[in-house]
């Protein structure tokens, strides 16, 4: 057991006092939540073991989801997850000691920070895949990886080019993004980098560091498709919520920008069908 802090027990606080409200269900009720697909989004953590806020701001969510969320079907991080800048596994293992005290399972892409190292002795993306993506019951092609959960699919695409803070899909990841597509399930695709200038940037640098760099062969390629419900990204921190076609794109706000002191954000998606409810909530 840690020692609790004043810093912890206002979280404890928080957390109880976060506690939903739990109504009695009807047999109706209860037949629409079976059907229902919860989960929780997370992006940009990028937790740092110099910095030891970051490390408990980590282990915060999860206590904070575990205690108000237990009915989550699963965890999604989408990237840039720890900043991977110290040598060997350390903070790859640390991130990942942390996540699996989640109560549910949880299942991740990389970011740009976990696809450019600092040096060469920090992990790659054979690493990667074997701590965070191998043996988790996904279908796996290449850098890519598919869920299939409650009649969707999550499509978990790799938008990382190595050693480069930009990104772009290759040939291999639109060809299995259309592939799965073609199957007509309603799909969610998890990735890192947004497909949109949403915060109306206006230097060259700073969109090809930011909106993927094939972001209309994407668009032509993958968001045509009816049974294309949701993507969820991270990248520029920046919150948002807009439409390509019909077609809903999020993107998170950065969990490293807290709002207050250890009101940390992360997006709760409840899917019915093809109805999405979703909000931005706050660990406190």
């Amino acid at each position: 057991m840690p020692k609790i802090s004043r810093r912890g027990f206002l979280k404890g606080a928080v957390a109880v006092g976060a506690m939903p409200l739990l109504a009695a269900a009807d047999e109706k009720s209860a037949k629409t939540d079976a059907k229902s697909l919860k989960f929780m989004h997370i992006t940009d953590s990028h937790m740092d073991l110099s910095d030891s806020d970051s490390v408990e701001a980590m282990k915060l969510a999860v206590e904070f989801i575990n205690a108000n969320y237990p009915d989550l079907d699963f965890v999604l991080f989408g990237g840039d997850n720890f900043n991977n800048n110290v040598a060997g596994d350390k903070d790859a293992v640390a991130f990942k000691n942390i996540a699996q005290k989640l109560t549910m399972p949880y299942y991740s892409v990389r970011g740009n920070k976990e696809s450019s190292p600092k040096g060469d002795d920090e992990i790659n993306l054979a690493e990667f895949q074997k701590m965070f993506v191998n043996g988790r019951g996904l279908k796996i092609s290449g850098k890519d990886w598919l869920l299939e959960a409650k009649g969707y699919n999550i499509l978990g695409l790799d938008s990382c080019i190595e050693h480069q803070n930009n990104g772009r899909y290759t040939e291999e990841t639109l060809a299995f993004a259309e592939k799965t597509l073609k199957n007509s399930k309603l799909t969610v695709i998890l990735n890192h980098h947004p497909y949109t200038n949403y915060w109306g940037g206006t230097e060259e640098k700073d969109l090809h560091k930011y909106v993927l760099n094939n972001t209309d062969e994407a668009q032509k390629r993958l968001f045509g498709y009816k049974n294309l419900l949701l993507t969820l990204s991270g990248h520029k921190h920046i919150d948002s919520h807009s439409k390509i076609n019909n077609v809903d794109v999020i993107v998170t706000r950065g969990f490293i920008r807290p709002k207050d002191l250890d009101m940390y954000p992360m997006r709760y998606v409840e899917l019915s069908g093809d109805a999405i409810n979703e909000k931005l909530i706050y660990t406190a």
